[in-house]
This record gives structure tokens, sequence and C-alpha cells, in this order.
């Protein structure tokens, strides 16, 4: 077990690593796991919300699909806290980028 939170870790941090550089595919993919529960991480659909958002922000379709479906499972504090935390996030690699 020790390996495959190993490997979920890694995989979480190059995708982050991704996201940080504004790339959607890895946006979208960070959504799918924290909304499938996949790759040992926990069902987080605020998180997952999060990264659906800026993945549509990015330009991904099939992010902006996954965020309106998860949305009908959100009451509206969660929406609302799930796009304040894709605004901080915005605000923090804009910085990391500059």
């Amino acid at each position: 077990m020790g390996s495959n939170r190993k490997s979920a870790q890694f995989l979480l941090d190059s995708r982050i690593a991704d996201a940080t550089r504004g790339d959607a595919t890895a946006l979208y993919e960070l959504g799918m796991v924290y909304s499938s529960g996949t790759a040992g991480i926990g069902v987080d659909l605020v998180e997952a919300h999060k990264w659906f958002n800026l993945a549509a922000i990015n330009g991904s379709e099939a992010a902006m699909a996954c965020r309106s479906e998860i949305a009908g499972d959100m009451s509206a504090r969660e929406i609302a806290v799930a796009q304040r935390a894709a605004r901080a996030w915005l605000t923090t690699s804009a910085r990391h980028a500059a």
C-alpha cells in the first residue's frame, strides 16, 4: 500500500506541476481524480469542482460538462467555496509563473 500511495502522490504532484502552467488536460485530470476518488484520493466534490472550473477557464469543454454535472450534487455553499478556491489558485499560480 505504501508504494501505491507514493505513486498516487507522484501522479498528483506531476499533474499539479502541469496545472500550474495552465495545462487544461492536467486540470481536467485533477478534477477527475477528486470527483471519482481514484489514485487513493477520497471523493471531494469541492476540490473536483475547483479543478474542473480551472480546466474550463483554460478551454476544456469536457471540464465544463463535468463541473455542471457535479454541481447538481453540491450545495450553493460548496460551490461558492470551490469558486473561491479556483480564484485563489489562479492568483497563486500567476505569481509562480511570473
